[in-house]
């Protein structure tokens, strides 16, 4: 994706300083900048323009602010850049938490304005892969623990030893082209239907 084909929603309530922030972005060479004037259903206007990346510029963020934009951030799963002018180490840490990809102090300036935009579009992509990791590690462990249980149920039911116990759930995912933890999975069911 090259930077001009970027949609950027632009959130700020001030108008003068939504246009410094405009101008940056077309000077940045981005071409689709949109302005979205602050309001209670600002998640949902930011969601139907699905941007690429949010930037938010405000005098100084207050909780409900950064909670909003927590929302937001989760709701439209992009990376939002926020610009402040004053901040202090609680603000900060709330922005982290509320899923803020850059918070810049002090800092709107035109020419800067692309390498924030950057760097928040990393961050975002960097928090996001490792998200989808953890996801899929706990998955993983939840599908190891699953089969654990499954073969302790066979081992019980059958009188077979652990080894016997997998290679009868992996011939039977085999023969129905299914996946060892959906196998498990109807063995769990079962014995607890069962009782």
């Amino acid at each position: 994706m090259t930077e001009s084909s970027l949609t950027v929603a632009v959130i700020d309530p001030s108008r003068a300083r939504a246009a410094i922030l405009e101008e940056g972005l077309r000077a940045a060479g981005v071409e689709r900048v949109v302005i979205l004037p602050d309001g209670a259903d600002l998640p949902e206007r930011v969601a139907s323009l699905q941007p690429d990346v949010v930037v938010i510029h405000l005098e100084s963020p207050s909780r409900d602010i950064l909670e909003q934009m927590s929302g937001l951030s989760r709701h439209v799963e992009r990376p939002v850049a926020m610009f402040v002018d004053r901040s202090d180490v609680p603000m900060m840490q709330a922005a982290v938490d509320a899923g803020i990809s850059a918070y810049v102090v002090d800092g709107l300036q035109p020419q800067r304005i692309r390498s924030i935009l950057d760097i928040a579009i990393l961050r975002f992509n960097a928090f996001a892969r490792l998200q989808r990791e953890l996801t899929e590690a706990r998955g993983e462990l939840a599908d190891r623990k699953l089969i654990e249980r499954a073969k302790g149920i066979l081992m019980s039911a059958r009188a077979m030893n652990e080894d016997e116990a997998y290679k009868l759930m992996r011939r039977k995912a085999m023969n129905e082209k299914r996946k060892i933890a959906d196998i498990a999975r109807a063995i769990v069911t079962a014995a607890d239907l069962l009782g």
